[in-house]
């Protein structure tokens, strides 16, 4: 080769190199529902109303088998630190993302554990920032009894202050309003955006805007016992459910800490046993949480057309979970006024929780699947693959670590003084990108009284701080069989490890 020719070839690489540009990051949108069971959804086989949420599974990937903390604040702890428990040193996703020039905007619920610390407040975290803590209502009923307060840029307003496109004013909505509203501030920039949006649906109290409980009305009088069977027949047909997974027989709520204890909402009762007048009744309040369901969803198509007409949908991963399965623990505190409109305030009972959390066992808090088993959805077009499910085993644990992936970042030696903590889950991208992640050597979750430890085939449980039960949770994903008399040794390895897990966080569970 001649000299000439040496010189082009060199000084080809050096523009080739000059003017390939790195591949954008994405944008990334994180969304959670609120107290909704395994098989709500349309995606999941429920006959809510979804279709928003089924276009995000349907042109991505679906979880048979992924798992929150089986309560609100210890699922948002876990997810946005990347810890089982932790304390100063933790750092908030939001930190990661602004390491990597991203602006950050959440609008919706905070709610986290005390060991949590203050510098990840979100008004600590991110650029723009509406929230509230726990639980507030839908609408702002006439009294403001129940009300507490709202937060924007972490300061507190009143309610007649927060902004809003559709009056009567309702959460669900003027939470999406904000999160629109910084969007389209964030579009006038050259930055990638972090969206989180951490929906109340569909908490208690059960309040929804009249036109959305008109399009159930009348559909849940075939009752909980028929449209059970006919989730689980969905569920199975398009393959949502963890293989071996069996329809679990109605039981009583097991949870002993959540009183009141009212056998109408904490016993399983037959359908068929009704009057016609007590179905009628029964209807309109799954008709109510079906339509906060449905709103949800609406809003979530209201962000999905913002970044579809703003050009920004295509590079964007989009992911929705829920922070605990359905909740069937009695809080009425307005008897008189029927499920719906604003001076209500009625809860889900146990019976329709079990529909919820379809084919699973028990409830929010409950380290059994149907309190601990969410579903989630990962979209991201031209890098998942469309309509694709797994069987690999996720948890919100690992959302922290799949942003660093995302970001292509470092994971920073300290924050505000304090060496960070180390993450305690692992990446769920390679599962994105179609691949076997391998398994982490455990996942935690439940609170203590009701706490799982599952690592490999098997899982531990325990309810209202009674003996550990044992399941082959690959063979018994509904926990029909308790091995713990024939198995103890292997309860016993399980709950050692499981105590050496509290040893090396430093810190006790909640």
């Amino acid at each position: 080769m001649t000299q000439k020719s040496l010189l082009y070839l060199l000084f080809a690489a050096i523009f080739y190199s000059c003017t390939e540009k790195e591949a954008p990051l994405p944008n990334i949108v994180l969304i959670m529902g609120d107290d909704i069971g395994f098989s709500d959804l349309g995606a999941y086989g429920g006959e809510i109303e979804t279709p928003n949420i089924n276009r995000l599974a349907d042109g991505g990937l679906r979880f048979t088998t992924f798992y929150n903390m089986a309560k609100c604040n210890p699922t948002r702890s876990t997810m946005l630190t990347g810890l089982y428990a932790g304390g100063e040193g933790a750092v908030h996703i939001a930190n990661l993302t602004k390491q990597a020039g991203y602006s950050n905007i959440m609008s919706g619920k905070e709610h986290f554990d005390p060991w949590v610390p203050e510098y990840c407040k979100a008004e600590k975290v991110f650029d723009h920032s509406f929230y509230f803590w726990a639980t507030t209502e839908y609408f702002l009923p006439p009294s403001g009894e129940f009300q507490r307060p709202f937060y924007l840029e972490g300061k507190e307003i009143k309610a007649d202050e927060i902004e809003h496109e559709i009056s009567p004013m309702y959460k669900t909505d003027f939470i999406t309003d904000y999160a629109l509203k910084w969007l389209d501030e964030t579009f006038t920039k050259e930055d990638p955006f972090f969206l989180y949006l951490p929906y109340h649906a569909a908490h208690y109290p059960l309040q929804a805007r009249p036109e959305d409980i008109s399009k159930y009305r009348g559909k849940y009088l075939k009752g909980w016992d028929v449209l059970r069977k006919e989730r689980f027949e969905k569920m199975q047909e398009i393959g949502v459910l963890p293989k071996g997974a069996t329809l679990s027989p109605p039981e009583n709520n097991l949870n002993k800490s959540r009183g009141p204890f009212l056998p109408d909402y904490t016993d399983y009762y037959a359908w068929d046993s009704l009057s016609d007048a007590k179905k009628d009744s029964l209807d309109l309040e799954m008709a109510v949480y079906a339509a906060i369901i449905d709103r949800m969803d609406q809003n979530i198509g209201r962000v999905l057309k913002k970044l579809e007409e703003n050009g920004k949908l295509d590079n964007t991963i989009i992911m929705y979970l829920n922070d605990n399965g359905s909740c069937p623990f009695y809080t009425n505190k307005v008897l008189d006024v029927q499920p719906g409109p604003a001076d209500s305030y009625w809860s889900l009972r146990t019976n329709w929780a079990i529909l919820g959390n379809t084919p699973f066992r028990q409830h929010k808090q409950s380290g059994l699947e149907g309190g601990s088993h969410t579903p989630f959805i990962a979209y991201w077009p031209g890098k998942i693959a469309p309509n694709t499910i797994t069987d690999q085993v996720g948890h919100v644990v690992d959302i922290a670590p799949t942003f660093l992936d995302l970001l292509n970042i470092q994971y920073p030696d300290s924050i505000q003084g304090y060496a960070s903590l180390p993450l305690h889950g692992s990446s769920l991208l390679p599962i994105f990108m179609g691949e076997q992640r391998k398994e982490p050597e455990f996942f935690i979750s439940g609170m203590d009284k009701f706490r799982m430890f599952r690592s490999g085939d098997y899982k531990i449980v325990r309810m209202n701080g009674g003996e550990w039960e044992l399941y082959h949770i690959k063979n018994d994903p509904s926990e029909l069989v308790n091995l713990a008399d024939t198995m103890p040794d292997k309860v016993n390895e399980l709950a050692m490890n499981y105590e050496s897990t509290l040893v090396a966080s430093a810190n006790e569970l909640p």
